[in-house]
């Protein structure tokens, strides 16, 4: 998913949804390290993209606790 399309869904979510997401994210996070820590993935790339994503979804969740 394009950064910019992943953005526009995050700002129409609820505070709720944006945690749920987030641990969602977290979750996928450590399973791409566990894969490669063991040799088992192929698309490292992810673990940066997922990285992001996270970041993304705590800006949009500070953002609207000041609002």
């Amino acid at each position: 998913m394009k950064s910019r399309a992943f953005l526009e869904e995050l700002l129409t979510k609820t505070a709720d949804e944006l945690n749920v997401e987030l641990v969602n994210a977290k979750k996928e996070l450590f399973n791409l390290r566990f894969q490669n820590a063991t040799n088992q993935l192929d698309n490292t790339a992810r673990i940066k993209e997922v990285r992001k994503n996270i970041a993304r979804i705590q800006t949009i969740i500070t953002q609207k606790a000041t609002v």
